[in-house]
């Protein structure tokens, strides 16, 4: 089976750097010491890159730097959108837990739709990290990497925003919920 390029057309790009750019001016707070001119050129070298991140904001992420990596030259990327991304909500954690459901099956799962867009689903600490730079998830939740013991015995783990704390939860990996869906980090 040929392997999809994932890649977008110059118009494509310009309008999503337009997007990024904008982004990324009103929300200094997350990136201070960050200069657009070097995030810029490092998005218009790599277009498979951009295409994830265009792919973050078709679903809802409202994707953002919130940091960089000097030892990897990487820009960090997070979804920043206020609420847990309305394109990625009623989705169940992953394929094996899709599969248990005998009925009323959700249309994907988290773990395949990061896995397709090119990203990868926060962990708990980098989910905590996100809540410093704002305030996320007041109304939804969303999936977080399950540690695999876990994910073993059937459960999958989500967090949200409540009562100005961070909270960790358990739930089946096979549920699903119209106010859940996951956040994603993209380095580039």
């Amino acid at each position: 089976m040929k392997k999809e390029k994932k890649s977008l057309s110059p118009e494509q790009c310009e309008e999503i750097l337009g997007i990024l750019r904008a982004r990324f001016e009103g929300n200094m707070n997350r990136h201070k010491e960050l200069e657009w001119a070097h995030v810029q050129a490092k998005l218009e070298a790599n277009n498979e890159k951009l295409w994830s991140l265009n792919e973050m904001e078709n679903t809802g992420g409202e994707p953002d730097i919130i940091g960089y990596d000097k030892e990897t030259d990487e820009y960090i990327f997070y979804d920043c959108s206020t609420e847990s991304p309305k394109g990625r909500r009623s989705v169940c954690y992953d394929q094996e837990a899709l599969e248990s459901r005998k009925k009323n099956k959700p249309e994907n799962n988290a773990i395949d739709m990061a896995t397709d867009m090119g990203i990868e689903i926060l962990n708990e600490e980098q989910y905590r990290e996100l809540q410093k730079l704002g305030k996320f998830d007041l109304k939804t939740s969303s999936w977080i990497q399950t540690p695999p013991h876990i994910r073993n015995l059937g459960g999958a783990i989500f967090c949200d925003r409540r009562y100005d704390t961070v909270f960790v939860y358990h739930n089946g990996a096979d549920s699903y919920y119209a106010a859940r869906g996951f956040r994603g980090l993209l380095r580039v």
